[in-house]
């Protein structure tokens, strides 16, 4: 359980769930809910391109959503849900393998993954939206 105001409980999942990398259910007590817009990019954190490159562009997403819910009092660890649109389903076991090390505690976001055709600017392979409760 994260350290806020909150009571964040993850239902055991199925052998399935674990290896996806997601909770069939979050249920959650307290706290304050952060709504958190999609995040995308196309350069990492240090100002490299990396358009076109699936893993760099989702660990800088990850990182930027990190630093958000750390302004709102929190951490990724009380994310508890996502939606998580790619381009190409072929990235879909590349998303998952990197939310595993991600939360390496097993303790995932309920999640969505939907492939889309477009993002709002060329070399945008992955979008992440999601729900925290701190």
């Amino acid at each position: 359980m994260a350290e806020s105001g909150a009571r964040i409980e993850h239902l055991e999942a199925t052998d399935f769930q674990k290896s996806r990398a997601f909770s069939p259910a979050v249920i959650t007590q307290g706290g304050k809910t952060v709504w958190l817009a999609g995040q995308t990019a196309t350069v990492d954190e240090n100002g490299k391109d990396i358009s076109g490159d699936f893993e760099a562009q989702t660990r800088t997403i990850f990182a930027l959503i990190d630093k958000t819910l750390r302004r709102a009092g929190g951490t990724l660890a009380h994310l508890v849900t996502m939606t998580v649109f790619i381009n190409d389903p072929r990235h879909g076991d590349a998303f998952v393998k990197i939310r595993q090390e991600i939360f390496s505690d097993g303790k995932f976001p309920a999640s969505a993954l939907i492939t889309v055709s477009h993002f709002a600017r060329p070399g945008m392979l992955i979008e992440i939206q999601g729900v925290a409760v701190v």
